[in-house]
């Protein structure tokens, strides 16, 4: 098969199968001869900010000249982001190596009447088999969806486990309330390894706390009076964390206020692994400052920016950092994803920033909503606005509609950012 014919084929799966257990991950780990003792695992869960959190540690791991593997979804542009080694995404030449070697053990446990592994599981499988071929010995996974019962958490013995905030997110799977979707979270925590954790949210501290004693797992919270701002730009924030006698000043490139809570959080992920990883505080204060993650309020041209806030609780975030960096009415292009909570989101939206323009566009996906649906829902919200279906022409729109000075966010799902990425040809300024 070509590297298209792979990648058409891995996103039919979908169409074809469904999770399976992590009895059924193992076996497939197995076949492929991956063990976990070959690497040394991070593991990070989380509603929001799990990617940023492993970049910032990638990023330490990567200057400190160790050998790192980074797993992490959804990609923006290309399958081939999801397996970063060392700093750098695999090649299509090792993407298809990967599909073709797990394709070979699934048509084994197929024939032997085992059922076909999901996207995910797929994915996740073949970035082990890299991992392992280029013998990383850092291994940071990003979990896909909630946590105890994810592809990632197979492994019984990580060096140390992370969990970002947490919301209301994938209420039919995950439960519906922030408890239960904390406990799902909670699931990556294993006897006796450290876990730092957001604690901004009481209630789902509480449980990651109650889980971690269970388990005789030292734990780490993170709280936000801990975190100080020094000064925040539209492009970068300087800020300082306290943890006791640890007074630390940290400047990431970011101008979004929640990027300090992930890097207060990847600092101490690093800081417990001191012994480990010999990388001193200095170190990683310089490498964290370096720090690149596509999507994240990130300025993607002059005056434009794209952030991949995709629930309610992002878009919340989000709106903050537009009334931060904006100096007068800005733009919105818009759209989500059915499942998600779009209605809390645009009510958000419409409550908390004075758009001078809302442009509603489709993103190419099945589960893309309806722009027309979303129509609706501003209008609820006694807000106009215009919709573009196609993302190419809502892009040209706003940039031709932008005035001198004006700043343009494009927002609500880390999938039009990616395809946002494509047409704007991922220039950074």
């Amino acid at each position: 098969m070509t590297y298209e014919e792979i990648c058409n084929y891995i996103y039919e799966i979908p169409k074809f199968t469904k999770k399976n257990s992590l009895e059924h991950t193992k076996e497939m780990l197995q076949r492929l001869s991956i063990r976990e003792h070959q690497f040394e695992i991070i593991h990070v869960a989380g509603s929001n900010g799990k990617g940023s959190v492993c970049a910032f540690i990638n990023q330490v791991l990567v200057e400190h000249g160790c050998e790192v593997g980074l797993f992490t979804s959804p990609h923006l542009v290309c399958m081939e982001e999801r397996f970063v080694i060392n700093g750098e995404k695999c090649s299509q030449e090792e993407f298809v190596e990967s599909f073709e070697a797990v394709q070979k053990v699934v048509e084994q446990m197929e024939a032997e009447g085992l059922p076909h592994p999901a996207f995910f599981e797929y994915l996740f499988a073949m970035g082990m088999y890299l991992f392992q071929k280029r013998k990383v010995h850092y291994l940071i996974l990003e979990t896909g969806l909630g946590g105890r019962l994810d592809a990632t958490n197979v492994f019984e013995e990580p060096l140390l486990t992370i969990i970002t905030s947490i919301s209301l997110e994938h209420t039919q799977i995950l439960g519906d309330s922030i408890e239960a979707i904390a406990g799902e979270k909670a699931g990556i925590i294993k006897e006796g390894v450290p876990v730092i954790f957001d604690g901004s949210n009481e209630t789902a501290a509480e449980v990651i706390r109650q889980t971690a004693r269970a388990k005789r797992a030292p734990y780490y919270c993170i709280s936000l009076e801990s975190l100080k701002i020094h000064k925040i730009t539209g492009k970068t924030i300087d800020f300082c964390y306290t943890n006791g006698y640890d007074v630390v000043d940290l400047k990431i490139p970011f101008p979004a206020e929640y990027q300090m809570m992930n890097a207060s959080l990847a600092y101490r992920a690093l800081s417990v692994l001191q012994v480990e990883t010999g990388i001193g505080k200095a170190e990683i204060i310089s490498a964290m400052e370096h720090t690149r993650w596509m999507g994240r309020m990130q300025q993607a041209e002059p005056f434009i920016y794209f952030d991949g806030a995709h629930n309610a609780d992002g878009i919340a975030h989000f709106v903050k950092n537009v009334q931060k960096i904006a100096e007068e009415k800005p733009v919105l292009l818009f759209s989500m994803m059915e499942e998600k909570n779009h209605k809390e989101a645009v009510k958000v939206l419409c409550k908390e920033v004075a758009w001078d323009s809302i442009v509603l566009t489709r993103i190419p996906d099945s589960r893309g909503i309806d722009p027309l649906k979303l129509q609706d829902e501003f209008m609820a919200n006694d807000r106009e606005t215009v919709v573009i279906e196609d993302c190419a022409q809502a892009y040209r729109y706003v940039k031709e509609y932008r005035k001198d000075n004006q700043m343009v966010f494009c927002a609500g799902s880390l999938y039009l950012i990616g395809e946002l990425e494509k047409i704007a040809g991922g220039n950074e300024a």
